[in-house]
Formats: C-alpha cells, structure tokens, sequence
C-alpha cells in the first residue's frame, strides 16, 4: 500500500493515502465507497475503500492503526495513481487540532500524480488497433484509457463523446456515464462521419462485490438493472463476435483412465500436498502440451499482423457466486508438472470465490480453457476471449456404451466420454489447425500416465 508519512514535531504522525498503482497499465481507479469515513477509527490493514479498475475490482487496506481526519474523493470519482485520497492520523491524535490538514495534502510534498495521457499507457496487444485510430480531444476535458476503449468499441465519435455529461470529478466522463449513455443511444440520430474501429479490450473478467444490480417492477414484471460488472462482460462478448469470425469444432475423448486415476490417488495425493486434485489441472496440461505441439493456437492479431506468443499463459473461466464470471491465469502453464498446475488452480480459484484476485491474476492470457461440464452441460460453444484466437470448453463427463478395438476383435463396454468444443478466430485459425490442435487434446487425454508418481 503506497502511503507518505508527515512528521510535525511534538506532535504525531500523519499519514497521507495514495492511490495504489494496480497494474502495469493501469494509470487510474474508481472509488466504488468508502468501508470508513472521517472520524472513523481503522486498524492496521483494516479495508478504508473499494476500487474498482477496468481490470478488477480491490479492497485498499489501511497502511496505519489510527482515524481517518481528511476524505479527498467521492464515490464514484475517477482517481490517478498516485494521488492522495486520504489522509490518517496516528492513534490519539485530535482530529480538531488538525486544520491544518487539508493544506498539507496540497502541499508540494504530496505525491505528484501520475499523467494518464494515452501515450503513456504501456503498449500492449490489446491496444495494437488502438494506434491506428486514436480518440483524443483538443480540448481540456480528460479521458480515461477505459472510457476511450468504450468509446471505439461503439463508434463513438470524438465530437459526440464531448457532449456526454459526466458525473466524475471536475465534470470527467465516468465509466457508468458512458455506459449508461450507450445504454440509451439507441433512439439518437446515427452519426454521418466515419465510425472508428472496434477496439478489443481485455475486461471480460473484473469482480466486484459493491456494484450491486438494481431492480423495480413495471406491470408486474422484475426490471433487473445490469451491474456494472454485467455490463462489461457485454460489452467484451458483443465485441469478439463483432471482430472474429467464429467457427467450432467438437471431439469426443475417452476419459475412462483419467477417471479410475483421479479416483484411486484423490486421497493419497491430497495428504501428500495437501490439495485436492480435481480434472481441470490435467485438462490444463493435455492443452499446455498441444500448444507446444501447434504454437500457431497462441498467437493474436494486430491489425494485420500476427503475434506469435513465447509464454503460454493459460485462462481458466470461473462462475462466481453472483453468476458473473472471471478468468484467472495461470501463467507458464507448460512449465509445470501436475502438482503444480493443482496448486495454481486451486489457489486462483480460491481467489476468485473470495473476490481477492489481484489484476496480475487475470492479465496476459493467451488461451482460455472453460468447463461447461460443471453445469451438467455436454458441449458448449464459448466466445473467444479477445485478443486471444481460440478458447476450448470442456463437457460434462458421461458413461456411454462404446466400442473397444482389442486384439480379440471389437467389444463394447462402458467408459467415461467427454466432448470437447474448441471455438476459434477463422481469420487465422484455419479448420486444418483448429480441428488438429482440438484432436491433439484429446489424444493426450486419452494417453493419459496412469503410472505417474506425484
């Protein structure tokens, strides 16, 4: 937690609140609310306020045990990283004989906020189109990177992007300003100039827990507002069927090895490493393998370029309880063995019930791996998680007669078969590659080590 310390003599310490820089691109956050108030006491590493990033949502611990005396944002305001949002006192010290507190926090000694002019956003593949068609203004009014990317997502023009009211500090367009104008924008005229681009922008998956649906009734029926995590989830859908062309091809694997494996070991394996081991690390490792085998499946598009990636960074999709949804990344997926991956799955999916993933844990995938099967579902066709090219979904695990080639001729028995569905970017994704890589899980699946140690 970033934080400055003001000493004043005989008397004790202030502490001022930065905004915290949560990521490598992230130059802002949304206060979502304040958890305390002025006068309100905290202990160490008690939560002050919830942000929300166009990444994730965050709870900002307090970095001192004493009483918050200054509030220098709002809800809802959108803040630079960097910048002071509060200041604290030192357990004891009278908030009364303080008024000198706001004048410090415009003192030159606070920290200098952080400029979040598009040219400073770090370059990222997700961003590749957006140098080709920039939405700025020559005029004072300042942007946020999100908002921006909302604006190119639905063709919004620069001039018709000024008009938009906004309820952010000094009149800033927020993000619920311009969703709730897109919301409505159906009825305006439809613009005469040259629509920009859409903009792929990786914000499927933030969390929040303070961003609560609204409802009322009209003529009996239950209006449900979306909340603002709904929203994106959307926006991010609407746009990667708008940008890839999608086609999916399906398999069938006999599982039955995996099954009878996971079920003789689950005990042992959970005492030895203290985890429990469930089908999803061994689905990650049979995709981490045929990645390697066909490389061509990790890649993503910039404008008419391809980028080939060197890690294989992995995405889990996960429903949380609110029914929204989250993908988390396991990072070098390749590199692990079967251990690993449980550690790493379990640990990530445990931060996601818990609404603690930090913005590290859902950025820089490169293949997505969904189960359908977790809702009894057999087969799906996921939407591809932009900027990536291919996402896979795994199906509900069924016993089924099928025939069994032996050396005495073809038998039928029960075994344990699962669909598998891979949807895919046929930009660059041609059905040879798709259905070959897609085959290639299965065949590892199917050849699955029953005689691994772990």
């Amino acid at each position: 937690m970033a934080y400055k310390l003001i000493k004043e003599p005989y008397r004790m310490a202030k502490v001022e609140l930065i905004m915290p820089k949560m990521g490598e691109s992230i130059t802002e956050a949304t206060i979502l609310k304040w958890v305390k108030n002025v006068g309100d006491t905290v202990e160490l590493d008690e939560t002050i306020l919830e942000i929300a990033t166009d990444k994730v949502d965050s709870d900002i611990p307090s970095p001192v045990a004493g009483k918050i005396i200054e509030v220098l944002f709002n809800e809802d305001d959108v803040v630079e990283v960097g910048k002071i949002i509060a200041i604290l006192a030192t357990e004891g010290e009278d908030v009364a004989s303080s008024p000198a507190v706001a004048e410090k926090a415009e003192a030159p000694k606070a920290a200098a906020p952080v400029k979040a002019a598009p040219d400073e956003v770090p370059f990222t593949p997700e961003r590749a189109a957006a140098s080709a068609v920039s939405i700025s203004s020559n005029a004072d009014r300042f942007y946020s990177p999100l908002v921006k990317n909302i604006a190119k997502q639905e063709s919004i023009s620069i001039p018709e992007l000024d008009t938009i009211a906004g309820t952010g500090s000094n009149g800033r367009v927020t993000k619920r300003d311009i969703l709730g104008y897109v919301a409505n924008r159906a009825s305006a005229p439809v613009q005469t100039k040259a629509a920009a681009p859409v903009i792929p922008s990786n914000t499927p998956t933030t969390s929040s827990t303070s961003s609560k649906a609204t409802t009322h009734t009209s003529g009996g029926h239950e209006i449900i507002e979306m909340d603002r995590m709904r929203k994106l989830i959307a926006d991010h859908m609407v746009m990667s069927k708008h940008t890839s062309p999608h086609v999916t091809s399906f398999v069938e694997a006999d599982v039955t090895n995996i099954v009878n494996w996971r079920n003789s070991i689950k005990g042992e394996f959970q005492k030895k490493h203290g985890e429990k081991i469930t089908f999803t690390p061994i689905f990650m490792e049979a995709v981490a393998k045929s990645i390697n085998d066909f490389p061509m499946i990790n890649i993503s598009i910039e404008g008419t370029t391809i980028v080939k990636k060197k890690d294989i960074n992995i995405g889990m999709a996960a429903a949380l309880p609110s029914g929204n949804l989250i993908v988390p990344v396991i990072k070098n997926a390749d590199q692990l063995n079967l251990v690993g991956l449980t550690k790493q799955v379990n640990d990530l999916a445990s931060k996601a019930r818990g609404n603690k993933l930090k913005p590290d844990d859902i950025q820089g995938g490169t293949f997505t791996l969904t189960n359908v099967g977790t809702f009894g579902n057999v087969m799906g066709t996921p939407i591809i998680n932009q900027p990536q090219v291919a996402i896979l979904a795994v199906g509900a695990i069924k016993k089924k007669p099928a025939v069994l080639e032996t050396e005495h001729g073809d038998v039928i028995a029960i075994r344990h078969m699962m669909f598998l569905s891979l949807s895919y970017d046929h930009r660059v994704v041609d059905g040879f590659l798709g259905g070959s890589f897609l085959r290639k899980v299965a065949d590892y699946l199917e050849s699955f080590d029953t005689t691994q140690s772990f």
